[in-house]
């Protein structure tokens, strides 16, 4: 029979997690119960998608910013530069507060119009009429506000200089505002770079130029601390607001999870899933301008046969170009035949124009991101089917 149904993306609701739950247990019943309520048959290559945040809760995986604030007096004696932190009261917030709580000065750089992920201190036209050169001119937080004004974030309403002076209000802060950032060496040579994306750049460039102690957000917190949280891979980065003193770090053993909840969903139901843990999808906001990846990988674990890229033709092309005249018996043909012998690689193909050329994994976590969504709806894992069919299954 010919299925009519291409790629369905589902939402699956699971209990509330704890520390110490088993996890994976709970996602194979949840799974199940979902299959029964909905009669739905598991299928080979069918992709089953954990948010981090429930791998992390279940490990228990947090820590507070007093220990934070411990692994900075650790690092740094005198006076810290931080280099280019997002602005957000969810993720940034809450690590300044234990950044602060050192009792260090803090000189903070921040990067403008926006920070890296996209959240405008400044709309691009306001920087244009000012004549200010962002590539050269480094500001002052006076001299920013005269020019500038009211720096009110468009969707939230918050003044994120304001908030940060007032997370630290306990602590000495300056905030500079600049792009190069070699430019925090004017004001200390002992520095944390609070970037995501670029921090292996910006640490290189850093010690080039002079600094005398350079680390990132992914050197705090990589060692368990008296909570026992901790991620040796990424430290605070990928990390979430829990409550006034707490941070959720990006989860531990994400890829022993994948594999092993692979391997109890085909115990259970004899099919081969593929399974990733997801955090932030890749996407970026047309109004608000902001890319959501504020975690420092969409997917810290997955199955293997969610490695690669999409392996597809454009059928828009081909139907353009290659089947006009033909019946539409003859049409399917010519498709199906294409699809069948296309070949290993379609990277210079023409036929590949317009498809997507994102890695699997970022292409099914930003799926997975959109499905779950960051609030109320209760649907922490996704169940995905039909993504690797193609026209002609």
């Amino acid at each position: 029979m010919n299925r009519y149904i291409g790629t369905t993306v589902r939402g699956i609701r699971t209990p509330i997690i704890k520390q110490g739950d088993d996890l994976i247990n709970i996602v194979v019943d949840s799974l199940d119960r979902a299959a029964q309520s909905e009669n739905i048959a598991f299928r080979d290559r069918d992709v089953i998608a954990v948010t981090e945040s429930l791998v992390a809760r279940a490990q228990g995986n947090y820590c507070t910013t007093e220990e934070i604030a411990e692994d900075v007096r650790k690092k740094y004696q005198g006076p810290i530069g931080l280099v280019f932190p997002i602005l957000s009261r969810n993720r940034f917030s809450i690590l300044l507060k234990g950044i602060a709580q050192a009792g260090r000065k803090l000189h903070i750089l921040l990067s403008y119009p926006a920070d890296e992920v996209g959240n405008h201190l400044i709309l691009p036209e306001a920087l244009y009429e000012s004549k200010v050169n962002p590539y050269t001119d480094v500001l002052e937080e006076e001299d920013f506000r005269r020019i500038f004004g009211s720096l009110k974030h468009t969707f939230t309403g918050i003044d994120y200089v304001d908030l940060y002076h007032e997370i630290a209000k306990n602590t000495d802060v300056e905030i500079h505002f600049g792009n190069d950032p070699r430019a925090i060496l004017k004001y200390c040579d002992d520095v944390l770079v609070a970037s995501i994306h670029t921090r292996d750049r910006l640490k290189t460039m850093l010690k080039e130029a002079g600094a005398k102690t350079v680390y990132g957000l992914d050197d705090l917190m990589n060692e368990p601390g008296p909570t026992g949280g901790y991620n040796e891979d990424y430290g605070l980065l990928g990390s979430n607001l829990s409550n006034d003193h707490t941070v959720k770090l990006f989860p531990r053993d994400a890829q022993d999870f994948a594999e092993t909840l692979q391997e109890k969903i085909q115990a259970k139901t004899g099919r081969q899933v593929e399974v990733l843990v997801y955090g932030d999808g890749a996407f970026k906001d047309p109004i608000g301008k902001i890319w959501e990846l504020a975690d420092p990988v969409v997917s810290p674990g997955f199955t293997k046969g969610l490695i690669g890229t999409p392996h597809e033709i454009k059928m828009k092309y081909v139907a353009d170009n290659q089947l006009e005249g033909l019946s539409e018996n003859e049409a399917y043909e010519v498709l199906k035949e294409k699809i069948k012998t296309k070949p290993s690689s379609l990277v210079t193909s023409d036929e590949a124009l317009g498809t997507t050329p994102r890695n699997l994994t970022d292409l099914l976590g930003s799926l997975s991101d959109l499905t779950s969504g960051s609030g109320d709806k209760g649907t922490p894992v996704v169940w995905i089917q039909g993504y690797f069919d193609s026209y002609v299954d």
